[in-house]
């Protein structure tokens, strides 16, 4: 079993390292944002999965540019909340205003979809809501569980990593030659032990 798996994956574990982190991550959600906040899970669960990297090094690099952009569509959201209370055309409007804020003012590229996905998500939760006062207070209450998504899915991948640490994928395949490819100057640089024998002698 563990043969044939390993020569179906091809020694890369990468993939099944990312599938428990989201597992547990989704289970430390549903439990904390279901059973104590008794709030539907799935919208911590989408922000955590759209957050995700499968490499712990990437997801650290990456954090702020995560935590920005999540706050900046938060915060449009719950602005669009205010002024338009639960109109339809708040949607949209929140999603352009969003994409432009993030391009012209923000102007932090990586994860930038980040911002438009939070907005939708805190306006959503003003949809279920026929009142101004009470679109705000569910609107940030799903602000809430975005972020905290983003929290757990970090925190899932350090977990793993350090329970389970896995080489580099990029320093692996630097490290593997590949057949067919000429030497580097410092392997050829390093003369065989019988070449330098027979030039001694």
């Amino acid at each position: 079993m563990i043969k044939a798996l390993d020569r179906y994956i091809k020694g890369d574990m990468h993939g099944i390292h990312y599938a428990v982190s989201m597992f547990i991550a989704t289970v430390v959600l549903w439990l904390c944002v279901q059973a104590l906040a008794k709030a539907n899970p799935v919208w911590a669960i989408s922000s955590m999965v759209a957050t995700s990297d499968p490499l712990m090094k990437t997801a650290l690099m990456i954090l702020r540019s995560r935590i920005i952009n999540t706050l900046v569509g938060c915060a449009i959201g719950l602005a669009f909340i205010a002024l338009g209370g639960t109109r339809v055309l708040m949607l949209p409007l929140a999603l352009a205003v969003t994409v432009l804020v993030s391009s012209y003012l923000v102007r932090i590229q990586t994860m930038w979809r980040q911002a438009p996905i939070s907005a939708a998500f805190v306006i959503a939760a003003g949809f279920e809501h026929h009142s101004r006062i009470n679109g705000l207070k569910a609107g940030v209450q799903r602000m809430g569980e975005v972020i905290f998504g983003c929290v757990v899915g970090l925190a899932a991948a350090w977990l793993v990593s350090v329970v389970w640490p896995l080489p580099d994928p990029a320093a692996a395949s630097a490290a593997t030659p590949v057949p067919g490819t000429a030497p580097t100057a410092s392997s050829a640089a390093v003369p065989d032990s019988k070449t330098a024998q027979t030039t001694s002698d």
